[in-house]
């Protein structure tokens, strides 16, 4: 598997059904995103609604989707999501999950605690001191409510060569392209931000981690080919095709759209979710029905 991530990764949804997991639609979906231009999955993060799961139900989403990538032959790299504001509980976690068929992790900044950038250095250099795989950190302070610095981010790249890179989602375009400018060799910049995909892949970043590619992975990884040949007038006409489903997609909170949007598609049995998230609005719910059958229809 690849050392250092790149292109289009997808934070898998985990599909309910009955308050289970439905993993009946979960080999849909991987057989779906194997034959499809998606360079990683990641499970169990935000968008797969992670801390709703129990071990058990992780542990198995992750034999379930590893087989059917075996049966198809597609050789995918499987990150997992994780969590938390306690270092020993996350070291614990990497432990527990040593023997798992996963590629790697992508590990948030802790939350709500707000430790301070030595506090998260240590934290982070003590996971990846903790594990062989390698770690994709998660900087996203909006949710958290810290952000991982550069100096400390580019600090543990140097030191840690597990921490491989970042999905940046820090909503800082000035801290977003001094990183860019500044990161080493072979460290990965992937956006988180689906709606800066493009002026991301402009600025120099390596992929994204993008929700909104369940719904078209091929519109993204053509956006991605035009930037990469140099074509930037396609990339942005190709773009302008998509911004508008991006931003319905996150007009209610995430995962809910996508969920109702891969129902229709008949990838999944049932747009359920765990609460506290709950299903999208009649409104939104008809709105994402329109563009669905208008982008089928052109």
């Amino acid at each position: 598997m690849q050392t250092t991530p790149h292109g289009i990764w997808l934070p898998l949804i985990t599909p309910f059904r009955d308050d289970d997991v439905d993993e009946t639609s979960l080999r849909r979906l991987i057989r779906h995103y194997a034959a499809s231009p998606i360079d990683g999955l990641i499970l169990a993060a935000t968008t797969g609604e992670g801390l709703t799961l129990d071990e058990d139900e992780t542990a198995r989403l992750v034999e379930v989707s590893r087989d059917e990538l075996r049966s198809v032959g597609r050789s995918m790299p499987l990150y997992l999501g994780l969590s938390g504001s306690d270092t020993r509980k996350l070291v614990k976690g990497l432990h527990h999950t040593s023997e798992w068929p996963i590629d790697g992790y992508l590990i948030a900044c802790p939350y709500y605690t707000r430790p301070s950038q030595d506090g998260l250095y240590r934290h982070f250099a003590m996971l990846a001191g903790s594990t062989p795989r390698p770690i994709l950190i998660y900087n996203i302070p909006y949710r958290t409510g810290v952000n991982l610095a550069n100096d400390t981010l580019l600090r543990l790249a140097e030191t840690h060569p597990t921490i491989v890179g970042v999905k940046d989602c820090c909503a800082d375009t000035t801290q977003s392209t001094e990183l860019l400018r500044r990161r080493p060799p072979g460290f990965a910049v992937l956006t988180g931000e689906d709606a800066l995909f493009l002026g991301a892949l402009a600025g120099g970043a390596d992929g994204g981690i993008l929700a909104t590619a369940h719904v078209d992975p091929r519109a993204f990884a053509a956006v991605r080919d035009a930037v990469a040949a140099g074509v930037l007038a396609d990339a942005r006409a190709r773009w302008d095709r998509l911004v508008d489903l991006v931003h319905l997609l996150f007009a209610e909170p995430n995962p809910a759209p996508i969920k109702h949007c891969l129902w229709r598609h008949g990838l999944i049995a049932s747009p359920e979710l765990r609460l506290p998230m709950t299903p999208v609005s009649a409104a939104l719910a008809a709105r994402l029905d329109t563009l669905l059958e208008t982008r089928r229809a052109a």
